[in-house]
Order: structure tokens, then sequence, then C-alpha cells
């Protein structure tokens, strides 16, 4: 087993036999006493504990406010690639009514031109029949076509012949005429589509390039962020090693006996509501979530027996390697911790939302759930402890851990289960 294993599996007993003393029938376990340093080494015990406590509020502060942008990275980045997604839709889109207008477009074009050269070789055919017919000033045609006539008669019937024929002709060219200039219009039309198409193809290529830019941007401000937390919560723990040191040197003093005093208080409010009905299963609920503290994040991960294998997302959580990690999301978390006492639950933020009993945020008492919303879609949940603390597997490339409630984004009701 390696150390840091050791070490959750050594805060999980101790957290889990902290419930068991506060649940009726179970012995408490006592403190051991303090020491009983010199005045001299009070004193620079206090100023020890003094320096890293102050150090260590500061860099919380910080901590916390870096880990707020960041779940609002997060959510930013989530609505930035839906952006993305939909200006990719309707580019392409664009481009198919682009290239349907071009094919419309070339069709009708072929087609006024056809036209055009047959009212060209029509037109030829008559100027031909004309100079042939009008050539010495009659209507009737050359002599060449009466020649061989047998009588006046056949003369006659031939003229009307040639009249026939070049009434014909000029009917034919007019029908030719207007089909032509039918063509030309809707080239025209379909010139215009397309010119119209091309507009809309060219927006929406800008749209798309606009919206996978603000996608990237979104991206690389989230990774700077995850990165600015990580070096905080890096620099968090090891002051907070110099504070418990610190603290060990003056476990007489008497902050810590005010701590334990609040202990006291916090465990008989707990053995109150042990009494009650429901209260042994709120502290199998919170103990269970307690257990998994220092466990990974996975996007997916947690079922009601522990952390699982994650899965994809095709985004963030991939980026992280969420799906090659064993561990909790916050829905997962939630799933094992209510799972102790009997209670299911959906692996989806929102529909727990929904599962139990919704109380107001003034009304709050260990063991219910809070959610985070943004424009009334719930995307983390968390399992308050009371005191202003909660238990969360907050996002990806983090662990499960216990924090300070965090009320920017909070929705405005909590759930209550039991």
């Amino acid at each position: 087993m390696s150390r840091a294993a050791s070490v959750r599996r050594m805060t999980a007993l101790a957290l889990l036999a902290a419930v068991g003393a506060a649940l009726p029938g179970v012995g408490a376990a006592v403190p051991p006493p303090p020491p009983n340093p010199s005045d001299a080494e009070l004193h620079a015990g206090r100023a020890a504990v003094q320096q890293a406590a102050g150090q260590v509020g500061e860099l919380a502060n910080r901590l916390a406010q870096a880990e707020s942008r960041l779940l609002d990275l997060q959510t930013q980045v989530e609505l930035k690639m839906e952006d993305a997604n939909k200006a990719r839709v309707d580019f392409q889109r664009a481009a198919r009514a682009h290239a349907d207008a071009r094919r419309a477009a070339d069709a009708a074009r072929a087609d006024a031109d056809a036209a055009a050269r047959q009212v060209e070789q029509q037109r030829s055919r008559l100027d031909n029949f004309a100079a042939s017919s009008y050539r010495q000033g009659s209507r009737l045609g050359s002599v060449t076509a009466f020649i061989g006539a047998k009588n006046p008669q056949e003369m006659l019937d031939r003229a009307v012949f040639l009249d026939a024929i070049s009434d014909s002709q000029l009917n034919v060219l007019e029908d030719l005429e207007r089909a032509r200039v039918e063509k030309v219009n809707k080239d025209s039309l379909a010139r215009a589509a397309l010119q119209e198409a091309e507009a809309r193809r060219l927006e929406a290529d800008r749209a798309r390039v606009a919206a996978e830019a603000a996608e990237r941007e979104a991206v690389a401000a989230q990774a700077a962020q995850a990165e600015q937390a990580r070096r905080l919560e890096a620099d968090k723990a090891v002051v907070e090693a110099q504070l418990a040191e610190a603290r060990s040197r003056v476990a007489g003093l008497e902050a810590q006996r005010d701590r334990y005093e609040d202990w006291q208080a916090a465990r008989q409010r707990e053995e109150q509501a042990a009494a009650a009905p429901t209260g042994r299963s709120v502290e199998v609920v919170i103990a269970r979530a307690l257990s998994q503290l220092g466990v990974q994040y996975a996007w997916g991960g947690g079922n009601a027996f522990g952390p699982t294998r994650g899965i994809r997302d095709g985004g963030v959580a991939d980026a992280f390697g969420d799906f090659r990690k064993v561990g909790f999301d916050c829905s997962g978390l939630m799933i094992y911790a209510f799972a102790g006492a009997g209670i299911p639950l959906d692996h989806y933020s929102g529909y727990q939302y929904q599962a139990g009993r919704q109380v107001p945020l003034s009304q709050i008492r260990r063991g219910d759930m809070l959610f985070w919303q943004r424009g009334g879609r719930v995307h983390h949940v968390a399992l308050y402890l009371g005191d202003g603390r909660m238990v969360e597997a907050p996002y990806s490339g983090s662990r499960v851990r216990v924090a300070p409630v965090r009320y920017s984004g909070i929705a405005p009701y909590a759930v209550r289960m039991f």
C-alpha cells in the first residue's frame, strides 16, 4: 500500500471513529493530555502557530477565489464548446445551400446559352430564306421557285406555300425569343440566389472561426487557472504541514482547548441529531463520503460500491485523462454516500436536485445536498457537513475534499433525503 493510500485509510478510520462516537452505544475516544511546556516554549509555539495560521488563511482565501474562478471558467468552456458546435453545423448547412445554388445557377446559365444559340440559328435560317425570297423585290421568292408550274393555279399554290413557310419561321423565332428571355430571367434569379448563398456561407464561416477561437481561449484560460489552483494547493499543503507541526508543539495552548471545546459542542449536536429517527442514517451517509477523502476526481466515475473508472467527455475531462482514472465525479460521490443509507440516486446532478425535499438555504442542516447552477442548469453537487463546510468531488485534476461552502452560483434550495 502506498504512503498516500495509507494516509487516506487512516483518515477514513479516524472519521468513522468520530462518527461512531456520536452514535448511541459507541464509546468516545479520549484525547491525550496536553504537554506542560515552559513559558519560553509556549511563547515560541504561539508565535509559530500565529505565523503559520496567517499564511494558511491567506492561501486558503486565494485558493478559494482561484477555484471559484476555475468553476466559472469550466462552465464557460462547456457553453463555448456548444456554441462552436452550433457554428460548425450552421457553416455546413450554408455550404450545402451554396453548392445547391451554384448547381442551379450553372444549369440556368446553360439553358439560357442553349436558348440563345437556338434563336441565332433560327434567325440565320430565316435571314437566308428572306434573302432568297425577296432578292428581286417579290414576296413570292425567286423565279426558280415557280419554274415547272403547269398552270397559274399551281403557281398560286406555290406562292401560298412560301408565305406559310415565312410565317411559320417567324412564329418559331418569336417562341424561341420568348423562351430565351425566360431562361435569361431564370439565370439572373439563380445568380442572385447564388450571391445570397455565398454571403450566408461567408457569414457562417466567420461565425465558425470566431466560435472556435472563443472555445480555444476559454480552454486555455481554464487550463491556466487550473495550474494556478494546483500551485496554490501545493503551497497551502506545505504551510499546513508547518502549521500542524507548530500546533503539535503547543497542544496545551488555549487556542487548542477552544477548538477542542468547539469539537465537543459539535459532538453534542451530533449526539442530539443521532437521537432522532434519521440521525444515524445521516451520519452513515456523511461517514461514507468522508471516507473517500483524497480519492482523485474522474468524470463519470463512482457508483454505490465505490470509485470506478471515468469515461470520455470529448473535452476537458479527456484532457486530464479522466477516462484512465478510478475515482468519483460530483454526482458519483453522492451515489456512493447515500447508498450507505439504502437510498439510490441517478448519476446526474440535475436529477439529484429533484430527488428529495427541497428546502431553502436558510434552513440547511447536516446531510443535505447543495447544488450549483448557471442559467437554470445544475452543474455541480456537494454534501453539507454543517458549520459552513461541505465534502465534494470538485473538478478534473482534483481530489475529494472538505471545503468551505461557496455561495457564488449556488442553487436557491438544498435537497433533503431524510
